[in-house]
């Protein structure tokens, strides 16, 4: 419980706590330090170290290779991430502490793999954030997975899931709600 405090305690004083000034849109973002991230792929192993952000300008090359990175692997296709999502993870890393790198479980998907998807589990939902590149299935391998999930909560910026028996969380830029 006090890791938990601790980590709740980093987030409010990040100011993490207020996602309408912590999680900017792509029109605007408060000048800073450059942001980077450090992908792992589950599901096709590859790796993704990138600087999509210096100060207020998001980068329109690392972008385009996060989509990419980010693609449907079942089907190939890419789509835009949304930016405010890349923004989550940067926040959550920071604010927990972690250095490791993010384990993508499930990133973009088309509608294809969606619907294949759902005739498989009851899980998935029919108009999935995952379809538009607003969502993520993710885990920190050096940060207990319910502790990423009460900072993923902390963060107030979209849709946050708990799945503890697999060891990830998902995240989302839609409204605000818990499963």
């Amino acid at each position: 419980m006090t890791n938990i405090r601790a980590n709740r305690r980093k987030i409010l004083t990040a100011g993490l706590a207020l996602p309408a000034l912590s999680i900017p849109s792509l029109g605007y973002c408060s000048p800073g330090p450059a942001r980077q991230l450090t992908f792992y792929h589950t599901h096709t192993g590859k790796t993704l170290d990138i600087v999509y952000r210096e100060g207020d300008e998001f980068l329109p090359g690392a972008l385009g290779s996060i989509d990419d990175f980010l693609r449907d692997f079942r089907t190939g296709e890419a789509h835009a991430i949304d930016p405010r999502l890349l923004d989550q993870l940067h926040d959550l890393r920071t604010a927990l502490g972690s250095t490791s790198r993010i384990e993508i479980i499930s990133a973009y998907r088309s509608p294809k793999t969606n619907n294949q998807l759902r005739s498989k589990s009851n899980g998935v939902a029919k108009r999935s954030l995952h379809m538009q590149g607003r969502a993520l299935d993710i885990r920190l391998t050096d940060v207990p997975t319910r502790d990423l999930h009460s900072a993923a909560l902390e963060l107030q910026s979209g849709g946050v899931g708990y799945y503890p028996k697999s060891q990830f969380i998902h995240i989302d830029t839609g409204r605000v709600r818990r499963w």
